[in-house]
C-alpha cells in the first residue's frame, strides 16, 4: 500500500490486514509509517502476519522504487495486490497555484501511480494472478472550480487503469480504479485550509465519508475485479455517466449503464446549473465586495 502511513491507505492497510494479509507500506514520512505498524498490528488474526515499513518517495525515482518493491518481495513474497494511494491535492483558481504545484502533482499522484505498478507488473503477469487498485478521486470524473492542478493527474489515472487493464486482462490480473468522495482525512483537512469560497460550497453538496467505509468498498471491488469502485448513490450515479468505454465487469452492469445513463444525465444537469450558480453568486458578491471598497 503506498500512501499507507494515514488516510485511506491506512485504513486499506487495516481492512487487508484483517483478512490476513501480509502487508508491505510504502510512504515518505518514516515516523508516521512506525506508528501506522503499531496500529496495524493490533488487528491481527493469526502470529504469521507481517508488517512490513519502507520510507520512498514514490514518485521521483523508478529504479529506487523498483529496488525497494523488489526487497520487499523477497522477504514477503510476490505482491498478490499493490494499492496505489499516495496522493496530495493543492486548490485554487487556475491562476493563483503555482506552476510548479502543477509538476508536484502530476509527479505525485501519477507517477506516483506507475512506478510502483511498473515494479510489480511483470511478476503478476509470470504468476498469472494479481490485483492493481488506482485511488483515484470523484474529482478524477468531474472536473471542479479550484481542482485545475488536482482534477487532471486523477482523470490520467483511469486512462492509465483502462489501457493497463486491457494489456493484462489476459494474464487474470484486474484492475480496479477507486474514485472516492470527500473522505475524513489529515490530507482532506488539510486541503480545506485553502480551499477558495466556490469549492467550499460546491463540496457541502454532499457528505463527507469516514476512511473507514471507503477503505472496506476499495478492498472488496479490489478482490471481486471490479474495475469501478464508488462509494454511495453519488458515487454511483457519477460511475454510470461517466463509464463511456470502460470496462465493465459483468452484463448486468453494463445493463444498468445502459438503462440509467438517461435518467442520470438528467439529474446530472441539474447539479452542474447549481454549481455554474454557486459560481457566478460567489463572483457577484466579490465584485460587490471590491467595488464597495473602492467607493469608501
Amino acid at each position: 500500500v503506498t500512501g499507507g502511513s494515514s488516510g485511506i491507505g491506512k485504513c486499506i492497510a487495516i481492512e487487508c490486514y484483517k483478512q490476513g494479509a501480509f502487508i508491505t507500506l510504502i510512504a515518505r514520512d518514516e515516523s508516521k509509517l512506525l506508528q501506522t505498524k503499531k496500529e496495524i498490528e493490533k488487528y491481527s488474526v493469526n502470529d504469521k502476519q507481517v508488517v512490513l515499513c519502507i520510507s520512498v518517495d514514490v514518485s521521483k525515482d523508478y529504479e529506487q522504487v523498483e529496488n525497494v518493491l523488489k526487497q520487499a518481495q523477497e522477504k514477503l513474497g510476490p505482491v498478490d495486490m499493490l494499492v496505489n494511494c499516495a496522493g496530495t491535492s493543492v486548490t485554487g483558481k487556475f491562476e493563483d497555484i503555482e506552476v510548479n504545484s502543477f509538476e508536484r502533482l502530476m509527479a505525485v499522484n501519477y507517477l506516483g501511480s506507475v512506478y510502483p505498478s511498473r515494479a510489480v507488473i511483470a511478476t503478476m503477469k509470470e504468476r498469472r494472478m494479481g490485483r492493481i487498485v488506482f485511488v483515484s478521486s470523484q474529482a478524477g470524473q468531474l472536473g471542479l472550480f479550484g481542482y485545475t492542478a488536482y482534477s487532471p493527474t486523477k482523470f490520467a489515472l483511469r486512462g492509465l487503469a483502462e489501457a493497463l487493464q486491457m494489456e493484462v486482462k489476459p494474464y487474470n490480473i484486474y484492475v480496479t480504479v477507486a474514485y472516492p468522495p470527500d473522505t475524513d482525512t489529515p490530507g482532506f483537512a488539510e486541503e480545506s485550509k485553502t480551499k477558495p469560497l466556490e469549492t467550499k460550497l460546491i463540496s457541502e453538496t454532499s457528505s463527507v465519508c469516514q476512511a473507514e467505509q471507503v477503505a472496506r468498498v476499495i478492498v472488496k471491488d479490489a478482490i471481486q475485479g471490479n474495475f469501478n469502485s464508488s462509494v454511495g448513490s453519488d458515487g454511483y450515479m457519477l460511475s454510470i455517466l461517466t463509464s463511456g468505454m470502460s470496462p465493465v465487469t459483468s452484463i448486468t452492469e453494463g445493463l444498468q449503464q445502459v438503462v440509467c445513463m438517461g435518467i442520470f444525465r438528467i439529474i446530472g444537469l441539474f447539479y452542474l446549473g447549481s454549481f455554474d450558480s454557486i459560481v457566478r453568486r460567489c463572483m457577484m458578491q466579490r465584485e460587490k465586495s471590491e467595488s464597495a471598497d473602492k467607493t469608501e
